[in-house]
């Protein structure tokens, strides 16, 4: 009872602690345009995700999945209860909030890809309507407070209705409530397309990018009030026509876009978040619109990754315009009730379809390396042998040209709540060139953009135009304005600042246990605390976990769909080469020097079931797993849950 009381406490502080409601103005509303407008530019903007604050968590309870950290006797740290399936303290929230208002300050706009309440994971306490809009409203506080003046885009988590997973077509009660939670973060003019079905965008910079916030709610499988995207009745139709119209209006504006939304599209027999209809339409549209979207974002999943949409599994009718409607029986499956959980064969999967990547010829190495692609003088391009000329042709057919447009990217970020380690993520993008200040575009324009119109069949509609012939590739293929340059991954080491091994007797520093990161964040040496125990938690801070261009592994030069694919491709490679090898000797000192002095020293390592092979590790799906799971899985866990 007095965990129940504590916790309707704390929510009805959040309550009190909201600024007062206001009723948008106009003139108000121009003098923010007009502070965008003159807003400095760092060419830095900021990715947060599923935060799950929970009131109910209690330091030192149970871990246990029926405890969920609420109560009881356990390892729950100050913090969180890092690698558990625990939600959030309020406590980390408002620290991750705190190091981030003092050390992120120099960004350009925020991104926040939803899951604001905590899962409905404890039958004992379950959640109500209120709850979860406390919860959200408590987090739109915290992020006016974090960051004041600065451009932030929300948008719908499955966590952030009640119930969750769960969302009719709109107008309805959930998105007329985030009207008015967000009413600071949705331009006026959008607000009551909000209503309508719980999508909107904004211009970051005005007259230069806009972020569209996407409802992929109306997209999953798993929500069983709503059928996919063939039929014009369906909210995610409506959605994806919207966005089709916008997308051609900004591309008549000169605009580029950042597309986010909450669960990513992802698509494989392991794992399959998306209605197949609304997977085909959106990587139409990706393709479609490929010289106006720079790139793509979401949560959810928890685990850092990044996925290809491969525009050659678009089928012939979608390209076409047809699109079948789903059989009743494939609907509401893929529960996903309090994590999302991702098998070993989720990765492999991935891991193999990366394997079938060809590898570019030399030629287009050499370029690449040199920030050449695409623009080799003449002399270069007759130099290449025959030989090469052919092997190059190969390659950029079967990649969509040089510029690999056969594929669009989209970024899936690690989470704050703690069931790996808490995780923040900043991009850096190309500003040179953007010139500032303009004048605000506000006007909505109602006149239909010029597209390849089909039949008002309901099973056809309407397929947009590509880009021009003529046009140069996007800022997502060819490095230019706006293009994305890298991204920083924090992450917060809680092992280590929560402090709280009850023997008392562990004494590392924090480095030291960077050297030992599978006993961080598994509760090794971890016992149930006694309630007066009292450790003293070391000082809160999130630590760079890795920087995709100064990275020994990745070494990215930019996140262009030719790096991104190429690195893909490394990834996929199950026979690393003499300088993949070399980059896990030199990844590994940095990252798992626990490991056994005679393992570092072996080059290669028999192939189980073969006997006299060998094969080397492959660097890059070393670190790519290392990263997926935010280090909390050692190269010898990987080994055996993954094989080489």
């Amino acid at each position: 009872m007095g965990v129940r009381c504590l916790a309707l406490t704390t929510l009805l502080a959040f309550a009190c602690a909201l600024p007062p409601a206001q009723s948008p103005l106009n003139d108000r509303e121009h003098s923010d345009v007009v502070a965008a407008a003159q807003r400095p530019l760092y060419g830095r903007f900021l990715h947060m995700t599923d935060f799950h604050p929970d009131p109910f968590y209690q330091v030192y309870s149970s871990t246990n999945e029926d405890a969920a950290c609420h109560r009881g006797q356990g390892p729950a740290g100050i913090y969180g209860a890092e690698t558990s399936e625990c939600d959030s303290p309020i406590a980390l929230v408002n620290k991750t909030m705190e190091w981030v208002k003092h050390h992120l300050h120099d960004i350009d706009f925020v991104v926040w890809t939803g899951d604001s309440a905590r899962h409905d994971n404890d039958e004992e306490l379950p959640r109500t309507a209120d709850a979860v809009i406390s919860s959200n409203e408590f987090m739109v506080h915290k992020m006016l407070d974090t960051f004041p003046g600065i451009p932030i885009v929300p948008t719908l988590g499955n966590n952030d209705i009640l119930p969750h997973n769960v969302m009719a077509k709109a107008p309805n009660v959930w998105t007329r409530t985030y009207a008015r939670v967000w009413k600071q973060f949705i331009p006026e003019f959008q607000r009551h397309q909000f209503e309508q079905g719980g999508w909107h965008y904004v211009e970051v910079i005005p007259n230069q990018l806009a972020v569209f916030s996407m409802n992929t709610l109306y997209f999953v499988k798993n929500n069983a009030a709503v059928d996919g995207c063939a039929s014009p009745d369906e909210p995610g139709y409506e959605q994806l026509e919207w966005l089709r119209v916008q997308l051609q209006q900004m591309r008549e504006r000169g605009v580029k876009v950042i597309l986010i939304g909450h669960q990513p599209p992802i698509r494989q027999e392991a794992k399959t978040l998306w209605d197949e209809t609304c997977w085909q339409k959106y990587t139409l549209w990706l393709r479609q619109y490929r010289d106006v979207i720079v790139t793509s974002m979401y949560g959810h999943f928890n685990f850092d990754h990044f996925l290809l949409q491969d525009f050659a599994d678009l089928d012939e009718d979608t390209k076409r315009g047809r699109m079948h409607h789903n059989e009743p029986e494939l609907r509401g499956v893929d529960n996903d009730e309090v994590h999302p959980m991702l098998s070993s064969d989720y990765w492999l999967q991935l891991r193999a379809t990366w394997s079938e990547l060809p590898e570019p010829p030399q030629s287009l190495r050499l370029a690449m390396a040199e920030n050449e692609l695409g623009w080799e003088t003449d002399d270069q391009l007759t130099a290449l042998t025959k030989k090469e000329k052919k092997r190059r042709k190969k390659y950029l057919k079967h990649m969509g040209g040089p510029y690999a447009e056969r594929f669009a990217t989209s970024f899936v970020s690690a989470s704050v709540v703690p069931n790996l380690m808490p995780t923040l993520r900043v991009f850096e993008y190309n500003i040179s060139g953007i010139d500032r200040p303009k004048q605000h575009h506000t006007t909505i324009s109602h006149h239909r953009p010029h597209t390849r119109s089909l039949s008002n069949s309901k099973d056809k509609f309407t397929v947009p135009e590509p880009p021009s012939k003529s046009a140069p590739p996007g800022p997502a293929y060819s490095p230019q304005t706006l293009s994305l340059i890298k991204y920083i991954q924090y992450y917060a080491n809680l092992t280590y600042i929560n402090n709280d091994f009850h023997d008392g007797n562990r004494s590392e520093t924090e480095d030291q246990l960077e050297d030992l990161k599978w006993d961080a964040g598994k509760h090794h040496g971890k016992k149930p605390h006694d309630r007066d125990f009292k450790p003293q938690p070391n000082k809160f801070k999130y630590k760079v976990q890795y920087d995709t261009r100064e990275d020994d592994v990745y070494h990215l030069k930019d996140l262009t769909m030719p790096r991104i694919v190429d690195l893909a491709r490394r990834i996929g490679e199950f026979e690393a080469d003499n300088d993949g090898e070399e980059s896990l000797d030199s990844w590994s000192k940095h990252e798992d020097t626990d490991l056994d002095a005679d393992k570092k020293s072996k080059k290669h390592k028999k192939r189980p079931g073969k006997a006299g092979k060998h094969t080397k590790r492959n660097a890059p799906w070393y670190a790519f797993i290392k990263r997926a799971f935010v280090g909390t899985k050692s190269i010898q866990e990987i080994e055996d849950e993954f094989g080489y």
